[in-house]
């Protein structure tokens, strides 16, 4: 069955600029290129294919391919991370950063956001704001593992997706529950991804008519409860 736009798939994929992998699903991949992240989630992701939930030159090479596919595609910049625009690369005096600028090192400036030092003349800090990857023509290999069926499923995937968790998810007569794990209101990504994994479940699984924010807490037992204490 060929892939539509609106499916939701299981998508293994890696990234590579210049021959250089800078993004992957693939743990082993990530570790022999030195990008692993340790805080990451490695594996098949769930997207929806149309929704922009991967680079859009790759989101639209899956359209029309199959269940178990292998591809190989080249994304140009402007259906990766668009044009390197001089116009984001500023020039900054020397004595207004704090700490020395380095180049090739990324910094934040207040209201400008982060960039990349690219060099420095004198006293002036030229930072390109572009990002790192605007202006590159990306490729990407990529294996399509399967469809995700079903409203939880789907609704699951889009959380890991967003937010880098695995969550409970139940639904019972169009009301979609979402069993929140303790400490979640101390996740900045889940806060920040929240409302968008609502709208999207809203918008893109037939069948929810509402969704309900569980968090439950159970009284510890008594030795936990010292342990905790100490």
């Amino acid at each position: 069955m060929a892939i539509r736009v609106g499916d939701f798939i299981r998508l293994s994929y890696t990234g590579r600029v210049d021959g250089r992998v800078f993004d992957t699903t693939d743990e082993g991949i990530a570790r022999d290129a030195d990008i692993l992240n340790p805080e990451a989630s490695y594996g098949p992701v769930t997207i929806r294919v149309g929704s922009h939930h991967v680079i859009l030159g790759l989101d639209e090479a899956l359209e029309g391919k199959e269940i178990g596919e292998e591809g190989d595609v080249e994304v140009p910049p402007a259906k990766a991370f668009g044009a390197h625009d001089p116009a984001h690369v500023e020039a900054f005096n020397k004595n207004s950063f704090q700490e020395k600028p380095k180049k090739g090192v990324s910094i934040k400036v207040p209201e400008k956001g982060e960039g990349m030092v690219v060099d420095i003349i004198g006293t002036r800090v030229l930072i390109d704001f572009n990002h790192p990857l605007a202006g590159k023509t990306l490729n990407y290999t990529f294996r399509i593992e399967g469809t995700v069926e079903g409203a939880e499923e789907q609704m699951k995937g889009l959380i890991n997706l967003y937010a880098g968790r695995d969550m409970d998810v139940s639904l019972d007569d169009g009301v979609l529950t979402l069993h929140l794990p303790p400490g979640i209101t101390y996740d900045r990504r889940w806060l920040m991804w929240r409302s968008r994994v609502i709208h999207e479940g809203f918008e893109h699984i037939p069948g929810i008519n509402e969704i309900t924010l569980v968090e439950t807490f159970k009284r510890p037992e008594k030795g936990e409860s010292e342990a905790s204490e100490e």
